[in-house]
């Protein structure tokens, strides 16, 4: 490649804008002022810039009571209960999700480590990572940012 069309092809690259709500591939698409207007300032960074929010600091790791943990972006059940486990990790941690409920994708954001990323199927929002080091039966640990979901009680 020439030094012109890597200097075009990085300048259009930086230029490029993140999708939007007429050109988004989900089910639930607002835009950025949309998802400002139903979500805290942690929340959109966690849900839309894919942020980490600081360990032990979510309530909803002391949850235990039966029910189903939800996207809070779009309310779409991605958990239940049920597969919920204390990993002592600091966040919410679960060994499987609902079905058709999250969608993954890589996650390079380090140079020597790729992870994977967990989103909701419907709204995209970043809901956290999921490890190899997790309970039977499915050995995966799915480890959440509390700020990215919601609780309902069952019943």
């Amino acid at each position: 490649m020439n030094r012109r069309a890597f200097l075009l092809t990085t300048g259009a690259a930086m230029l490029a804008q993140p999708l939007t709500a007429e050109t988004c591939d989900f089910e639930i698409c607002r835009s950025e002022a949309q998802w400002r207007a139903r979500l805290s300032d942690d929340e959109y960074l966690v849900l839309r810039e894919e942020e980490t929010e600081q360990p032990y600091t979510s309530p909803l790791n002391e949850e235990t009571r039966p029910g189903t943990y939800q996207c809070r972006g779009c309310d779409l059940p991605v958990y239940g209960a049920e597969a919920k486990y204390d990993s002592e990790t600091g966040w919410p941690s679960f060994f499987e999700s609902l079905p058709n409920a999250v969608r993954t994708k890589e996650d390079r954001r380090f140079i020597f480590q790729v992870r994977t990323e967990v989103h909701c199927r419907r709204c995209g929002g970043h809901l956290g990572h999921i490890f190899d080091d997790g309970p039977e039966p499915t050995g995966k640990r799915h480890c959440l940012n509390g700020l990215s979901l919601s609780f309902a009680p069952a019943g």
